[in-house]
């Protein structure tokens, strides 16, 4: 049980990620999370977990370059 407290403490969303975009693509976003019974923020960071793993291979080759060009 402790090893789950600590684990939520790492996983703190303490952190914005503020965009621009259309209004109404917003509002269409955020009516079609409220039918799915979901919300905007947990869409949007599922789609960068996603995201992030989706690219995961590609972000470590660009990380090893760097540590080989020092």
């Amino acid at each position: 049980m402790a090893q789950d407290k600590k684990t939520k403490k790492k996983l703190k969303k303490d952190s914005q990620l503020v965009i621009r975009m259309n209004a109404r693509d917003r509002d269409d976003f955020v009516g079609l999370c409220e039918e799915l019974d979901t919300s905007a923020a947990r869409e949007v960071r599922a789609f960068i977990k996603s995201f992030m793993r989706e690219h995961e291979d590609m972000n470590e080759a660009d990380t090893t370059k760097i540590a080989h060009k020092k």
